[in-house]
């Protein structure tokens, strides 16, 4: 399906490249001022995914070596009630789990948030189990280069990265943020394994437990950050998609959540919002960004700050003005698109490749330390 995908992709850049140039790649970075007058922060999303296998101890590490402000892991429950960090908590795309025999017979189909999901299933595996497995590339035809780490990494849990930012911490005396996704929590709970007391008891062991803390927790669910409001001073970021809404509300649209009056109702139980870039800055026709939603200055209006995802480097992830090449695994003007949605005001990004975002970050500082 994706090479379809990516023959399309291919096309449409032959046809955009045709007399289509940027107006925005040169951007300057006067930004628009963040909620708190602070630079926007940069989130690791899923570590430095665009270098290293994602979900993986050396990708956060790498995330961290990077300039990153926090990291991203997502986090599923095993069948003993572990929190670990992988993207979904069906896991045949991103490790080797196809390959052991002694795991054939796990294989099966599950309805997850009202989805058909075939495959192999964290929750149906003890931690022990999931330990023998190792992590591979989950867009091997984007990320080729990652595909050399195939095999070699764990699995971690999610103390084993709150313990990787203190060693870190120990080591510089610098304090790196940690920003954990619970991913389909309404799932878990009915099968009971709910995040919320684990994820707590393990942040506050490790010290991220108040709203000073360089904490975030986020969700594309309702339910559990209202829960979580009432039993944690920790900051917490509602996530919203460009379609859809959230499972555990069939009355609530995504769209009615980023009107002025539905981020008032966000801003009673979160700090912030982590909206997909579309709902930031908008794209035509030919997928070239078009300008500001207003988002941003009305989710600062309700006193919330805002954190798009995700900005990554390949072309085929890139709106058209900033692709370079037609190679969707090509590396395109990733630092432009960074630099238009800082001049719109964000107070974060969600970034694959967290050591372009510092560059663009360090660039400003240093311009705006020359400005008379």
């Amino acid at each position: 399906m994706l090479g379809r995908v990516l023959f399309a992709f291919s096309m449409l850049v032959i046809v955009s490249a045709c007399g289509v140039q940027s107006e925005n790649n040169d951007m300057p970075v006067t930004a628009v001022a963040t909620l708190s007058g602070e630079p926007p922060i940069i989130i690791a999303h899923r570590g430095a995914s665009g270098e290293y296998i994602e979900h993986t101890l050396q990708a956060y590490q790498r995330g961290i070596d990077d300039g990153a402000d926090f990291i991203e892991p997502d986090l599923v429950l095993t069948k003993d009630g572990i929190l670990v960090a992988r993207h979904e908590n069906e896991i045949s795309g991103t490790t080797n789990v196809a390959d052991k025999s002694e795991f054939a017979d796990r294989k099966t189909t599950k309805t997850i948030d009202g989805r058909d999901y075939e495959g192999w299933f964290t929750e149906d595996f003890t931690l022990a189990e999931l330990k023998t497995l190792r992590a591979k590339e989950r867009l091997p035809e984007l990320r080729r280069s990652n595909m050399e780490f195939d095999g070699q990494f764990e699995i971690p849990t999610f103390e084993e990265v709150l313990q990787l930012l203190k060693a870190y911490e120990k080591k510089t005396g610098k304090r790196v943020g940690i920003y954990p996704e619970t991913k389909h929590p309404s799932y878990f709970a009915s099968i009971g394994l709910a995040h919320e007391k684990p994820m707590l008891e393990l942040l506050g062991k490790y010290g991220f437990e108040d709203a000073d803390d360089p904490v975030f927790i986020q969700s594309f669910e309702i339910g559990n950050l209202q829960a979580l409001a009432t039993q944690t001073e920790i900051r917490l970021v509602q996530l919203v998609a460009d379609e859809g809404g959230p499972v555990d509300r069939e009355d609530q649209s995504y769209a009615d959540m980023v009107t002025p009056s539905g981020l008032v109702e966000i801003a009673k139980y979160a700090s912030g919002l982590g909206p997909a870039k579309s709902l930031v800055i908008g794209r035509d026709t030919l997928g070239r960004l078009s300008g500001s939603k207003g988002l941003v200055a009305a989710a600062h209006e309700a006193g919330l700050v805002v954190h798009p995802w995700t900005f990554r480097r390949e072309n085929y992830f890139l709106p058209t003005d900033y692709k370079r090449g037609i190679d969707p695994a090509g590396s395109g003007d990733l630092e432009g698109e960074i630099r238009a949605f800082i001049a719109a005001g964000v107070d974060g990004i969600f970034i694959d490749n967290p050591a372009q975002a510092a560059a663009v970050l360090k660039k400003q500082a240093s311009r705006q330390a020359e400005a008379p």
